[in-house]
């Protein structure tokens, strides 16, 4: 096996980014992945995605005994052997489920804010906007810390939304599909971080080698994640959504020309060539 010369993490975001936005799939980074797990690469699910789909996810692409972070960054995932030197929660926030919807309830009754959230559909209307099956539906109903939202208000209305969840101590995210609330703590960005942490904390200890860290999404609910990497990989998405990150610190940015899976494998491969040559040979 070829021997890195850092302990890399991945931190990934999912629809749009390792799945294809449409079918869930991800035939064209399956190479890659394949080639990342036999160097046991780690690779950290970043998503909007319930704990629960999460579990599913890493059964189908082998990710199991891996950590994730759900929800935006509500919940942080650790497998028992990735708990080492853990002595509180990496999930700190307590806002639970039915204390966020009653107080969207409260809004949309207030101010008439035109939307519609998950706790307002059944499975079959989940899976009816999402493309998801009634099983997967299931799975992305089981929420327990943020909102996904259908918007279909104008601009100005969701301005004044955003300001009177603020208000509330909630924040407003935006995802490929839905808008995400969820409390004002509460972020991809926030959770990666303290999982570096953690992580940073335990290599330091054991290893000769330091951590490097790469990120990838497609969403403005990506870019407090992707932020805090050390390689960030902007991938294509609907023009309507292109997202953006200014250079920092020095670290390198990749925008890939191809979307989806693709342009996951497309970032992957980029750069790991340049500094990991022949790990995906």
């Amino acid at each position: 096996m070829l021997e890195l010369t850092k302990n890399w993490v991945i931190f990934t975001d999912l629809d749009g980014s390792l799945l294809d936005h449409g079918t869930y799939q991800w035939d064209d980074a399956q190479r890659c992945l394949n080639r990342l797990l036999f160097h046991q690469v780690p690779i950290v699910m970043t998503t909007s995605k319930t704990s629960a789909e999460i579990t599913s996810l890493q059964q189908d692409l082998g990710l199991w005994e891996m950590p994730a972070i759900a929800e935006n960054g509500a919940h942080i995932l650790l497998p028992t052997s990735w708990q080492i030197g853990l002595h509180s929660s990496l999930s700190p926030i307590s806002l639970t489920y039915p204390d966020l919807c009653q107080q969207l309830n409260v809004l949309r009754e207030q101010y008439g804010f035109p939307f519609y959230g998950f706790s307002d559909m059944d499975d079959a209307a989940v899976a009816a906007v999402t493309g998801l099956t009634l099983q997967q539906a299931t799975l992305a109903r089981q929420r327990t810390a943020s909102e996904p939202l259908l918007w279909q208000g104008d601009a100005a209305s969701l301005e004044m939304f955003r300001k009177c969840l603020a208000q509330k101590k909630l924040s407003l995210t935006e995802g490929g599909r839905f808008f995400h609330v969820m409390h004002k703590d509460v972020s991809k960005g926030a959770a990666v971080n303290r999982l570096i942490q953690h992580i940073k904390s335990n290599i330091e200890s054991m290893s000769r080698r330091s951590l490097a860290t790469i990120g990838l999404g497609d969403g403005p609910n990506d870019v407090s994640f992707l932020k805090s990497m050390d390689y960030a990989v902007i991938i294509k998405g609907p023009s309507s959504k292109k997202v953006t990150l200014s250079p920092f610190g020095g670290k390198e940015i990749y925008y890939t020309q191809a979307a989806g899976p693709a342009g996951w494998s497309e970032g992957i491969t980029y750069f790991f060539g340049r500094y990991e040559t022949g790990l995906l040979d």
